[in-house]
C-alpha cells in the first residue's frame, strides 16, 4: 500500500478496507469535502468520521475544560467524542451523519458556538 500524505494532504488513495471475510462494502460517489479549510475526498452517503479517518484525521474535538483531543469512539451517536462543527452548526454527531458534496467540517474547540442562542442573548 502506498504511503499516504498526512490529514488532509492528497495521498495516492484513501485508507479503506477493501476486502472483509463477511461484510460487504459498497461506496457512494466518491466527493470532496473541505476539513479545517483543506480539500479532501469522502464517499457520498458514509459518516463523515468514516471519511475523516480515512484522510488520516484523529482529532475531531478539543474539550472545553482541559483542552484535551477526542476521535472517534463509539460509533454510533451516543457519545459526545466526534462532535464537529459541519457547516457552521457546532456539536454534530459525525459518526452518524452522512457526507455530502462540499461540506465544510471543523475542528470544534470547546463547547461550540451556536449562532441563534448568541443573537436571543443579545436581545434579551
Amino acid at each position: 500500500m502506498d504511503e499516504k500524505v498526512g490529514p488532509g494532504g492528497r495521498g495516492r488513495d484513501l485508507d479503506l478496507i477493501e476486502e472483509h471475510p463477511i461484510l460487504d462494502f459498497q461506496h457512494g460517489e466518491r466527493v470532496r469535502f473541505f476539513f479545517d479549510g483543506k480539500e479532501i475526498e469522502g464517499f457520498e452517503g458514509e459518516p463523515i468520521s468514516m471519511a475523516l479517518h480515512a484522510n488520516g484525521v484523529r482529532i475531531y474535538r478539543e474539550t472545553a475544560e482541559m483542552h484535551r483531543p477526542r476521535g472517534f469512539f463509539c460509533a454510533i451517536g451516543k457519545c459526545s467524542s466526534c462532535f464537529m462543527v459541519v457547516d457552521g452548526v457546532p456539536n454534530v454527531r459525525t459518526c452518524i451523519t452522512p457526507l455530502k458534496a462540499g461540506m465544510k467540517v471543523e475542528t470544534q474547540h470547546g463547547k461550540g458556538n451556536v449562532p441563534e442562542m448568541d443573537e436571543r442573548r443579545r436581545h434579551s
